[in-house]
């Protein structure tokens, strides 16, 4: 399979992925949407960054598409599991993205925060409910979520789930679906003990295992810059009109902060542009042209939106906030460097980020230079973390 053009998808998901700039499936995508189309279950050893959140949601969405059912308050059709909120706000606005021509409702539940904005949307209905299991138990055992009328249950980063303690909380889970229902299954290892749940969960499951392949970053010049998250603007503005840094593409974790940045930019007279989700297809047209032609400088963006950008030029690529998923940073930085060009990366790490920052160096098997900034633990909240830079005409460049 070549082409998502190739795959029996309705009209409205072709076009949203055609709004993604998406023609050619991923591997997992490829071995996946097929199967989970014809209703089978799948079992998928996948990483995060081989587009395995596209090769559920596609499928899902094709088929409430094709039924075109109304929402029912507090019955989800679809139940998507994630350990954590930062997953379960991931995947629900790639829902959102792929079910930009579907009349959908979905609500993301997570726990941390106040409840009752998540139960007026499960009130409201909801076709799609991507939750974390506490929050999820919570909200059933309070009555606002029953899922008895649930056709597809979906267990992301099972292996994740497992490691963070969240066993029991998923057989209190699993002995509430129903008997007949669709389920995917997807885990980045597959030991014993996951295994065992799979088999609890899944009827005649379709297998596929996908090994991402491994993206070379050793043509790209990697920086680690330490400070603390208050402090993270002020750097960026003082790196942002360093000689050198010519054309840079900014990371942020979600769209919010990225409108807030963007603003803050262009106060300071800095030519930038945001792209993410939430802006439409012509506005994320125009954006990508402005910091193609050059007019702008600088491009502020989520991960997620950040897929569709293929521009050669790129001189500097800033993680302003340090991607929860390692693999995500090997395609940030992948941005820049390209067809024999000079590259660099810089990432922005605050006290509380520095597992990520670890989880980063375990997956590329090398340690990032630190070029800036003195990091104290999480415990020394008397003393955040400090910035004492290079000399800013030397930010930026290879030779530094």
């Amino acid at each position: 399979m070549k082409t998502f053009a190739e795959l029996d998808l309705i009209a409205p998901v072709q076009k949203a992925l055609a709004d993604e700039n998406y023609k050619s499936p991923t591997p997992i995508q490829a071995k996946t949407i097929p199967s989970a189309i014809r209703g089978r279950d799948v079992l998928g050893c996948a990483q995060t960054g081989t587009g395995k959140t596209a090769a559920f949601a596609v499928p899902i969405l094709n088929r409430l598409g094709s039924k075109n059912r109304k929402a029912l308050p507090n019955h989800p059709f679809v139940l998507a599991l994630a350990p954590t909120r930062e997953l379960a706000i991931q995947i629900g606005e790639s829902f959102s993205t792929y079910a930009a021509h579907l009349h959908l409702r979905q609500a993301v539940i997570y726990g941390g925060v106040n409840q009752m904005r998540q139960v007026r949307a499960l009130n409201r209905g909801a076709h799609i409910l991507v939750a974390t299991p506490g929050r999820l138990l919570d909200l059933m055992n309070q009555g606002h979520i029953h899922l008895d009328q649930l056709d597809v249950f979906v267990l992301d980063e099972a292996d994740r789930m497992l490691d963070m303690g969240f066993l029991p909380d998923l057989k209190r889970i699993i002995r509430q679906l129903p008997q007949q229902r669709q389920s995917l299954f997807f885990s980045a290892t597959m030991p014993p003990n996951i295994v065992k749940l799979s088999q609890t969960l899944l009827t005649n499951p379709v297998s596929v295992d996908v090994t991402p392949k491994r993206v070379s970053v050793e043509a790209i010049e990697q920086q680690v810059h330490l400070v603390p998250r208050q402090g993270k603007q002020a750097l960026l503005q003082q790196i942002l009109k360093s000689p050198g840094v010519v054309q840079t593409l900014v990371f942020t974790k979600t769209k919010r902060r990225a409108n807030v940045v963007t603003k803050q930019l262009i106060r300071k007279g800095i030519g930038a542009t945001v792209i993410h989700g939430n802006k439409s297809q012509g506005a994320r047209q125009r954006a990508l042209e402005d910091f193609r032609t050059g007019r702008v400088s600088v491009m502020v963006a989520t991960d997620v939106a950040a897929r569709g950008i293929d521009i050669d030029g790129i001189s500097h690529v800033i993680n302003l906030d340090i991607p929860i998923e390692p693999e995500a940073y090997v395609h940030r930085i992948g941005r820049t460097g390209r067809a024999g060009a000079e590259g660099v990366a810089m990432s922005f790490c605050s006290p509380e980020e520095r597992g990520d920052l670890r989880a980063i160096e375990k997956l590329i098997e090398q340690k990032i230079p630190v070029v800036s900034g003195e990091l104290h633990s999480n415990t020394d909240q008397q003393h955040p973390a400090t910035i004492t830079p290079k000399n800013s005409r030397d930010r930026g460049h290879r030779n530094a």
